[in-house]
């Protein structure tokens, strides 16, 4: 009688995963589509669901590079131009300064932000990527609705009267897995609209090329004593390894110059 339940438990969630998987997704996935839309860039005709990430490089004086991405995390930090978060912040002083920030904004901060970090510098290279997630977000909210509608079946089995103790056992382990596909789901949707509402802008903050040429000649004339030094010391070892050599080079030269010599007078 316990095989019976079982198989019957099995049956029920078979047919049911198999009426959700067969039923027509398209309904739910438009829905999730223009949901999204509203923060998205979907500007196209074709429905494209486009999540945008842009890089740009500023040159400028190499006193102004760490200031300047400080201003950039504060206006972050405080919303100034919009929703933003702050996802990386590098910088490395020295004598060729550099600093990097990576930002998620809302769309209408991009251009603020950019106009923030190149002031008082020299706009560099910039370029913008854009991947449609159109495909992927109608997947993620097609398995969204077959694993709510797959819960609700089990949900409603798991109210019958009838279940053994093995039955329910069964149906709480397929009831978890369940749950936790669901779960993983919405993390992934919740992502994805993530993407597509905000977009990425990577900031590269160097010194001038001027600038960093002439730090350059001063760093070579204050390493000059040590390079000095090294090649010094590296002439020495070279010497030190060559001598024996030499030595033998010259034994083996007299020994040949004197057996030519004795040669030509006999």
């Amino acid at each position: 009688m316990r095989y019976v339940r079982l198989r019957r438990v099995g049956a029920i969630v078979l047919v049911g995963a198999l009426a959700t998987a067969c039923s027509d997704p398209s309904a739910s996935a438009n829905g999730m589509v223009h949901s999204a839309r509203g923060g998205a860039q979907t500007d196209n005709a074709d429905g494209a669901l486009l999540a945008y990430e842009h890089s740009v490089g500023v040159q400028l004086d190499g006193a102004m590079i760490v200031p300047r991405l400080q201003a950039i995390q504060a206006a972050c930090s405080e919303a100034r131009f919009g929703t933003c978060v702050l996802i990386e912040a590098q910088q490395s002083a020295g004598e060729r300064p550099s600093a990097r920030a990576v930002l998620r904004m809302a769309p209408a901060g991009i251009e603020p932000m950019i106009a923030l970090a190149g002031e008082g510098g020299e706009a560099g290279e910039r370029s913008t990527r854009a991947e449609d997630l159109a495909v992927v977000v109608r997947d993620n909210t097609t398995e969204q609705d077959r694993l709510t509608k797959e819960m609700a079946r089990l949900q409603a089995f798991e109210s019958r009267p009838d279940l053994s103790v093995a039955d329910m056992i069964a149906l709480s382990e397929r009831i978890a897995a369940t749950e936790a596909q669901i779960e993983a789901a919405r993390r992934d949707g919740a992502q994805h609209r993530r993407r597509i509402e905000t977009q990425l802008l990577t900031v590269e903050l160097r010194a001038r090329n001027g600038e960093q040429g002439r730090s350059e000649i001063g760093a070579a004339f204050r390493e000059f004593g040590s390079t000095l030094a090294t090649g010094t010391a590296w002439t020495i070892r070279v010497s030190a390894f060559l001598l024996p050599l030499a030595i033998v080079c010259v034994a083996l030269f007299a020994l040949l110059r004197a057996w030519w010599r004795r040669r030509r007078r006999g």
